[in-house]
């Protein structure tokens, strides 16, 4: 059952950014064998791990394109859901890119400073595939690098075993963790394709895991090398982001789910559960918390989880979640909860309140979240599929210091400056350049500056 509990019993390091052991070794052992064995590394790991360890990587855009058709004829809401997701996120990161303008101004007379923004050339997207296949992470980090204008997408998402080795597979008892099987055609998850080829994507390679975010980093025989991968994963995908950044750009190093609920006496109770339940069941280490000042809410929401997690096909992974860091926090006042909710900075921030002063005020002092939804009826999971938003956020506290991602990762901004020729402010730059070479000692600083004068 979820804990309920007083705010002064909250523990001062709950609010810290939590850690989930050290995955290091293992992920520097294997991207240092990437790098020195390129392919044959990969087909290694993919024996060790996966489920398949096809031939070659590369799946065929015939392929994807089939898994669309499919997914069209078969579960056509499935398809249109993706199609309308993919058009809004579209939208909102082209958007976004128009913030980010290119100018030309002059500071002083004769002296231009100014600004480019440049997208990456390459970028590499993953896209887990274990007990759920993320579809709509597709979307998610394929359509802003799309808007940014980068000009070589490549998406690495774990293999699947191929239909046309399936037979062969189920008759050796092989396709199973494992038990891969080795040596068939490039396939991966279904959903997977079929929103790639509806993204656009033309590169797709059936590869998965710490070894995947190597090959992209570093490139190998197959894969090609990136300049920014994006992407959630699990925790040694994790780690291998964050070991290869510096080689390549990345766009967080992500953690289990969170969401943070203010909620006001107005807030259903049913849909409070149910928005508590939609992070559980993602992740046994989920972090689903409310924060309220009623206390007889905070009793029926708490029934009101259990009920619906009697009925939940996902309840075991759910139960452990809220049952282990679930909370329901009773505070004095919503600028304490507005409070607390800066202190946790939460990935997902919903504020279930009744618009008007109130929520208007807890708006405005709230300023530690990956995403804001206000209101009763901007659910957090229309921000996880389909409301523009980007979902791949940041998490355990890092929304203190970063937002989620953006068609920004994929840009550059870049600088510029010109000067004319005897100008005024040319002058006044040469002379302060030179003096300030000269109070650093740095002699040939100081004269490249003047031999301008």
């Amino acid at each position: 059952m979820i804990k309920i509990l007083n705010a002064a019993d909250v523990e001062k390091d709950w609010f810290n950014g939590r850690t989930f052991g050290n995955t290091n070794e293992t992920v520097n052992a294997v991207i240092a064998d990437v790098v020195e064995n390129g392919d044959s590394a990969l087909k290694k790991y993919g024996e060790k791990f996966d489920v398949s360890a096809p031939a070659d990587f590369l799946i065929s855009e015939e392929e994807l394109k089939a898994a669309a058709e499919k997914l069209k004829a078969e579960k056509p809401e499935t398809y249109d859901a993706i199609c309308y997701s993919h058009d809004l996120a579209l939208k909102f990161a082209l958007r976004q890119k128009k913030s980010f303008d290119d100018f030309e101004i002059e500071l002083t007379p004769g002296l231009f400073t100014g600004q480019k923004t440049i997208p990456v050339q390459k970028a590499g997207v993953y896209v887990p595939a274990g007990r759920f296949p993320l579809v709509s992470t597709v979307i998610m980090t394929v359509t802003p690098a799309q808007a940014a204008g980068v000009d070589e997408i490549v998406l690495c998402t774990p293999p699947r075993v191929h239909p046309d080795d399936k037979a062969a597979a189920e008759k050796a008892g092989l396709g199973l963790p494992g038990k891969p099987f080795v040596g068939g055609k490039a396939y991966a998850d279904e959903g997977i394709m079929a929103a790639a080829y509806i993204c656009g994507v033309k590169k797709c390679y059936a590869c998965g895991g710490s070894q995947a975010i190597a090959a992209m980093a570093y490139g190998t025989e197959s894969i090609p090398a990136v300049d920014v991968i994006v992407g959630p994963g699990n925790k040694f995908v994790a780690a291998a982001k964050k070991e290869v950044y510096g080689k390549v750009g990345i766009d967080m190093v992500a953690g289990p789910t969170e969401v943070f609920i203010i909620a006001d006496e107005s807030a259903k109770a049913e849909w409070l559960a149910a928005d508590l339940l939609a992070q559980a069941e993602h992740d046994i280490v989920a972090q689903p918390v409310m924060v309220t000042k009623s206390k007889a809410l905070a009793e029926k929401v708490s029934q009101e989880i259990e009920k619906q997690l009697k009925t939940l096909p996902t309840a075991e992974t759910a139960r452990q979640s809220i049952d282990n860091c679930g909370r329901i926090i009773i505070v004095d006042s919503m600028e304490m909860a507005a409070d607390f909710a800066n202190r946790k900075a939460p990935e997902h921030l919903e504020l279930a309140m009744e618009e008007g002063e109130e929520r208007n005020k807890v708006a405005s002092l709230v300023r530690n979240y990956g995403s804001l939804f206000i209101g009763h009826y901007a659910a957090e999971v229309f921000g996880d599929y389909a409301a523009g938003l980007n979902h791949t956020l940041p998490t355990s506290g890092s929304a203190r210091y970063t937002g989620g991602l953006s068609v920004r990762v994929f840009l550059k901004t870049v600088t510029t400056l010109r000067a004319e020729e005897g100008s005024q402010g040319m002058q006044a730059s040469a002379i302060a350049a030179g003096n300030l070479g000269d109070a650093e000692g740095l002699a040939a600083h100081a004269r490249a500056a003047r031999i301008r004068l």
